[in-house]
């Protein structure tokens, strides 16, 4: 049987043994609605209550508020992911009271489409972006930043992490400029949670997303954490669960599993991180030995298992296909197969040219894979872009054809 390395950890995770033992009760015995008044439903909306307690716990959320070390559950909003979780945060805090007649916010160009399209729909009702620029490693320009806030931005949300080049973003110095200009503070964590540490008390943040099934949680089920204060408009409307902001009846199971898988990979994080980041470096250091390979990012304070590259006269759509053969899963930034002929905007933004970013492959590790499966990979990824190169009509004598390439892709 052909040999299988998942290496798309940043797409999604494998549900964790500890998160599945924990959902099952709650799929077959507890399945009361936790609004019903009799023995199983008030079951589920204790084991919510107390699973909002462990999310608090492992963002700080809020301080402690009793002797029994209890957490505000008020602060602790369950989503239907993480798109759901950005898009109640940005559209629920410009359109509530918080935003006090604001029309202004302040995002970058690198965000995750669940926060870039929900910007420009908001544009069309009338409010202003300004979208910021990046550097080449896809950092934030703080001092544009400085420039653009005003009396009237009401909003700044940028990424903790980017989901395509791993780059982590200087969330507390961003949340500081925000707050100086009287604008609160957002932050899309999805890729950060349960990779790196969040404190959203020691950084300042007043509302962030996360979704359970990027740290091997469930899917279809997310957070977004919003600061006592902060006050939001309603993004589902019905029997006002979750403080009223997304109505429902909750998915305790999955609330239930995002709690316990979060627990479990704040557990220990550095020393499981530390053994990812050792894998990740390896992978970058095999790959980047194949010619005319770029890496993308920065390439220190990245997320410990994102490693991201573009290779010269490569078509990324077929280089997933031939990993995919070979028993490899990872993903690319060219949009070819949704119909576009655009590249990634993320890769745009960082400055490559399109003939470029067209070849792009970004891999993923998580806590799972091994040394093996990392020099398969270097070795599949060797032979899949020498043969795709030996077909391209941008390569000729053992390089790539710049003017060739720019032809091609206009």
């Amino acid at each position: 049987m052909k040999k299988f390395v998942y290496a798309d950890n940043a797409a999604t995770t494998p549900l964790s043994e500890t998160a599945f033992e924990a959902m099952k009760p709650w799929l077959t015995e507890y399945y009361g609605n936790p609004s019903s008044l009799y023995r199983i439903g008030r079951a589920a909306k204790e084991a919510l209550n107390e699973a909002r307690a462990t999310v608090g716990k492992c963002l700080n959320a809020a301080m402690p508020v009793n002797e029994a070390n209890d957490y505000a559950p008020g602060e602790i909003i369950f989503t239907a992911g993480g798109s759901q979780a950005d898009n109640l945060a940005i559209r629920g805090f410009m359109h509530g009271p918080g935003a006090k007649g604001r029309k202004h916010i302040v995002t970058s160009k690198i965000e995750h489409h669940a926060v870039l399209y929900t910007c420009e729909a908001l544009e069309k009702e009338g409010f202003r972006v300004t979208y910021l620029d990046v550097d080449k490693q896809g950092r934030v320009d703080l001092e544009q930043l400085k420039r653009e806030l005003s009396e009237d931005t009401a909003l700044v949300t940028i990424m903790a992490a980017n989901n395509e080049i791993g780059t982590i973003q200087p969330i507390r110095e961003i949340a500081e400029l925000a707050h100086a200009a009287g604008a609160k503070f957002h932050t899309d964590a999805v890729q950060a949670v349960g990779h790196m540490h969040i404190d959203v008390q020691e950084m300042g943040i007043d509302m962030l997303s996360l979704s359970a099934h990027k740290f091997r949680g469930p899917r279809g089920v997310g957070v977004l954490y919003v600061k006592k204060g902060v006050a939001l408009e309603p993004l589902v409307y019905g029997g006002g669960q979750e403080r009223g902001l997304v109505s429902g009846t909750e998915n305790t199971a999955g609330c239930i599993g995002l709690a316990a898988a979060m627990k479990e990979a704040v557990e220990g994080l550095d020393e499981k991180m530390g053994y990812v980041k050792k894998l990740t470096d390896r992978l970058v250091e095999g790959v980047m030995k194949i010619p005319y390979t770029h890496y993308t990012g920065d390439p220190v304070n990245r997320l410990p298992g994102t490693a991201s590259f573009v290779f010269e006269a490569i078509e990324g759509e077929g280089l997933i296909l031939r990993l995919d053969l070979a028993g490899v899963c990872g993903s690319t930034g060219s949009a070819c197969s949704t119909g576009s002929l655009d590249p990634s905007h993320v890769l745009m933004a960082i400055g490559l040219p399109h003939e470029i970013a067209h070849g792009s492959l970004r891999l993923t590790l998580g806590e799972q894979n091994t040394e093996e499966d990392v020099d398969y990979i270097i070795e599949t990824v060797t032979q899949v872009v020498g043969t795709l190169r030996a077909m391209s009509p941008v390569w000729e004598d053992g390089r790539p054809n710049l003017t060739a390439a720019s032809n091609l892709h206009g």
